[in-house]
């Protein structure tokens, strides 16, 4: 039977998307068919399960969502019964979940449904499809005392009706009654109880929320302007002086439109980060001249401005009614309500407790969730030497929302924050250093010019050297400011990885650097070394990739079965190459005889089990191979755009490995996702391994 869980609440205004993009992520760490059902729908656009379709890359029929809309559920209830209702919807969900293995199931809204008895028709929908419920109470506004009465009694309601409640969550408390909350709600309830804290930036509409609610015209700024939350709203009047002590972080300016001098300034205050602000708002119709829009697009590039032509009284009230909205159109949304519940709720915990049978695929993208959640459970800290580039901030966002790890940023620390303040990225837990002016620079230069003095480096060289943001960077993992590096989104490989050959050097067990790519296909995850680093390795360097690939597969859940790959297989061919590999898989199996490997090999044998039953029928590793080691760069990186293209496998890395402290180079043309996986990895690579994770004694 189709595991499902169903995620319900009382009332209205509990937030409770929150908890079911949450309980979405964990099972789709779990399982690669993930089914989502809504019972019952109101007209209009889904908004949480368009986030869900576009961010879990789900491909089911919108159609089969939904159980039927609100007015049709209350007509069939009035007319022939709840029992007709119940059975109706209880045979929808049965069609969805023939075809998935797990369900999450969306309990109704609360939100003028016109349906009696809501909670009981949810406990008995949940009961009916044989769904676990996580009920969910909103404490937003609400004394200490009430929230914990309110979760209790909601607890015994749907536990009173049958239902198996697998854990209550609170959600919206003040901040400063969360732990409270917490300690009194453990000891009264017999399930687990997690309480969130309310979140601003959840309830914070977007800029472009607000245009589309208020019908505003767009006079300037682009759709990462429009992007951003506006956490506050500041009434422009006062004299400028007056006006600027009033702005706040993230706040919406709104002021007539022939106050050019507010406008401006708020601008330049946002240019200055002093503070950044999410846009201005003009009433009354009127604009600045187009000399003052041109000054202020130049001062603030990207930076809303909109239009609207009442005045600043009715536009007030419309704007404290509008609340932020998950959407698939607020991805940074969706990052900070991931961060909020994976900080507050045991997740691992919870996922035992829905008890879902891991599937034996391992999709990318449950390979890309395990990596957050491996990166997130021993917080490290990575330096970012690029810090002013746009890709680099906004992977720092993500990875800041989603609580993954601590960051450094390099560079002129004013662009940095500018910067910063145009993407609307909140850099206020994260160091920032330039090295040109940093109080470590001397002393970096002396510990740099000690390792390079046999290269006749003096101090006075070094302290040139040490300002530039990889070598400074590499200095501070080196000397343990930092566990990880992480650069090359606009520097060269030879660039990033350089100084950590001349600071952090290699591992005692390791003969050179190299590297492996994560690829990652539809329903599994390879290994491939050396496809970024060693050009034309020897017999004895290929030996120590193979044994470097499988102690990093291993390291990050890859069972480690490795092909020495060839243009020939077994002992069928000769010649320079095919001998090259098979003394390399001889040398492997001498040094290390706990690994599985097979060499020379081609590829097709190595992971096509029909092909290998007919080359090699004995062998442990083929058609079952896990890492592959390719004979020369060459053939490696051009394997792997070849896959990455042809497969639409997402290549992860590279990864370097062989150094004694974690650096990785990125590709320049390196997407967001990229660079938060990158950093990611680096991050685990710091921690100190499990025995699961590390290769066979």
């Amino acid at each position: 039977m189709t595991r499902s869980v169903y995620v319900t609440g009382i009332d209205r205004g509990d937030g409770r998307q929150v908890v079911e993009l949450g309980v979405m992520e964990l099972l789709t760490r779990q399982v690669d068919r993930v089914g989502v059902f809504r019972p019952l729908v109101h007209d209009g656009p889904d908004r949480l399960f368009d986030l869900l379709r576009s961010r879990y890359r789900l491909t089911q029929d919108p159609s089969a969502v939904y159980g039927m809309d609100y007015q049709e559920a209350s007509a069939l209830q009035a007319e022939q019964g709840t029992d007709e209702l119940v059975s109706r919807l209880v045979d929808r969900f049965h069609a969805v979940a023939r075809d998935y293995d797990v369900v999450l199931v969306l309990g109704t809204d609360f939100a003028a449904t016109q349906l009696p008895d809501e909670l009981a028709l949810n406990a008995r929908l949940a009961n009916e499809f044989g769904a676990s419920v996580i009920p969910v109470v909103g404490g937003k506004g609400q004394p200490a005392e009430s929230v914990r009465a309110e979760a209790r009694n909601a607890f015994r309601a749907y536990d009173g009706l049958g239902c198996d409640v697998l854990a209550m969550v609170v959600n919206r408390v003040a901040a400063e009654d969360r732990e409270t909350i917490a300690e009194r709600l453990t000891v009264r309830l017999p399930v687990p109880c997690y309480v969130l804290p309310d979140e601003p930036a959840l309830a914070a509409p977007t800029v472009a929320q607000i245009t589309h609610a208020l019908g505003a015209t767009v006079v300037l700024g682009d759709d990462a302007g429009l992007a951003r939350d506006a956490l506050d709203f500041v009434f422009g009047g006062a004299m400028l002086p007056n006006f600027l002590g009033a702005l706040t972080p993230g706040c919406l300016v709104v002021t007539p439109g022939d106050r050019a001098d507010l406008v401006v300034g708020a601008l330049a205050a946002h240019s200055a980060g002093t503070p950044p602000i999410a846009g201005v708002l003009l009433t009354l119709d009127e604009r600045p001249t187009d000399a003052i829009l041109t000054l202020a697009a130049r001062l603030a590039p990207g930076t809303p401005v909109i239009s609207v032509p009442g005045n600043s009284f009715p536009t007030a009230a419309e704007l404290f009614a509008l609340e932020g909205k998950l959407n698939a159109a607020t991805p940074r949304k969706a990052e900070t309500a991931l961060g909020l519940f994976e900080r507050h709720v045991d997740t691992a915990d919870l996922l035992k407790r829905i008890s879902v049978a891991p599937s034996g695929r391992v999709t990318p993208m449950m390979f890309e969730h395990e990596l957050l959640e491996q990166a997130r459970a021993d917080r490290r800290r990575v330096v970012l030497p690029e810090g002013t580039e746009e890709r680099v901030l906004r992977a720092a966002d993500v990875l800041l929302r989603r609580d993954v790890c601590d960051l450094t940023l390099l560079g002129d620390v004013e662009a940095i924050r500018k910067k910063a303040a145009d993407l609307s990225v909140d850099l206020r837990d994260t160091q920032l250093i330039d090295p040109q002016t940093s109080a470590l620079r001397d002393s970096f230069a002396e510990k740099y010019a000690a390792l390079r003095a046999h290269k006749g480096v003096t101090v006075e060289l070094a302290y040139d050297v040490v300002s530039d943001v990889n070598y400074f960077g590499t200095l501070m993992v080196q000397e343990g400011l930092a566990d990880g590096m992480v650069s090359g989104a606009v520097h060269s490989t030879a660039a990033t990885i350089r100084p950590a050959f001349e600071i952090i050097k290699t591992k005692p067990d390791a003969s050179i650097v190299s590297s492996v790519f994560f690829m990652c296909l539809a329903d599994k995850v390879l290994v491939y070394g050396d496809c970024a680093v060693n050009p034309d390795p020897d017999a004895e360097q290929l030996a120590d990739i193979a044994v470097q690939s499988a102690a990093t597969a291993a390291r990050f859940g890859v069972d480690p079965r490795i092909a020495m790959l060839s243009y020939s297989t077994g002992t069928s061919g000769s010649g320079a190459d095919v001998d090259k590999v098979r003394e390399a898989t001889k040398l492997v199996r001498e040094t290390h005889p706990e690994l599985r490997i097979e060499g020379p090999i081609q590829y097709d044998a190595a992971v096509e089990p029909s092909v290998a039953a007919t080359k090699l029928p004995d062998s442990e590793v083929a058609g079952q191979a896990t890492v592959l080691i390719f004979p020369d760069l060459n053939t490696g990186n051009n394997t792997y755009k070849a896959v990455q293209r042809s497969a639409g496998a997402v290549a992860v890395g590279p990864v370097l490995q062989g150094l004694r402290k974690p650096v990785n180079d990125l590709s320049r043309g390196a997407l967001v996702s990229d660079i938060v996986n990158t950093v990611a990895i680096t991050a685990i690579q710091s921690q100190v391994p499990t025995p699961a994770q590390e290769l066979p004694a």
